[in-house]
């Protein structure tokens, strides 16, 4: 994915937790430059104070939206409507959609549909039709750095934070070594990872408690793992091959 994309950065201020303001836009800087930083809420509510004071501290303009309705989201709607005036304004050429809600999921395959480029990001709650709808989808879990406090409470409620590497994950990894392999069986993995990326939105090594793709894979006895000189240029290159 390009790095130097210009990205709209569109929050759902009432189904996102304001803790995670700080590593999220770390996360969003990785894949762009946040041009733009919106989040909606009813800022009436008692509920999105914690909210106001982190805004100014990250250049993040809030958007009134009231609940005209009960039982509607206005604050979907508005969100929506912001997302369509944006990409028409031709500024931008990425969005970011930070919600657990699959309300935006027509959005993102719409934005997508417009040679958009869609980062999503939410809570592991997330609901998958959003999930893969959205090019590449993060979990906020995976970029929040777990006070003593809450580590506790992840440990006394029995609750491992991050995925185990199950035999489905492990095929489907198997799997795209086999899309990409040369007749030799060998697949650069940094088109693995760009493969596993499309076929699932949500796969990130940080989920399984990884860094980065490489360890994860180094991880997995079904594989090998070759380092080859980068003929172009310094540094080295991995590619793997299945034993399977």
């Amino acid at each position: 994915m390009e790095k130097d994309l210009n990205l709209a950065v569109l929050i759902d201020g009432d189904n996102i937790p304001s803790r995670y303001v700080k590593e999220m836009l770390e996360e969003i800087a990785k894949y762009g430059n946040p041009s733009i930083k919106r989040i909606y809420g009813d800022w009436t509510k008692p509920s999105l104070v914690k909210w106001k004071d982190v805004l100014l501290k990250n250049a993040i303009t809030p958007v009134q939206q009231y609940g005209y309705t009960t039982g509607k989201n206005a604050t979907d709607s508005a969100m929506i409507i912001d997302a369509m005036d944006i990409l028409y304004s031709g500024k931008v050429n990425g969005f970011s959609l930070v919600s657990s809600d699959s309300d935006f999921t027509r959005l993102a395959i719409r934005l997508r549909e417009a040679g958009m480029t869609v980062f999503g990001i939410g809570e592991r709650k997330t609901p998958d039709p959003f999930i893969v709808s959205c090019d590449k989808f993060i979990y906020l879990e995976i970029l929040h750095k777990s006070t003593t406090d809450e580590f506790q409470t992840i440990k006394k409620a029995k609750i491992d934070p991050v995925d185990k590497i199950t035999q489905q994950v492990i095929h489907l990894i198997l799997a795209t070594i086999s899309d990409l392999e040369d007749e030799d069986g060998w697949a650069f993995l940094g088109e693995v990872g760009a493969l596993l990326q499309k076929k699932q939105p949500n796969f990130d090594a940080r989920n399984f408690g990884f860094r980065k793709l490489t360890p994860l894979v180094k991880s997995i006895n079904q594989i090998q793992i070759e380092t080859r000189k980068n003929p172009k240029g310094n540094g080295n290159l991995i590619y793997v091959k299945s034993l399977v």
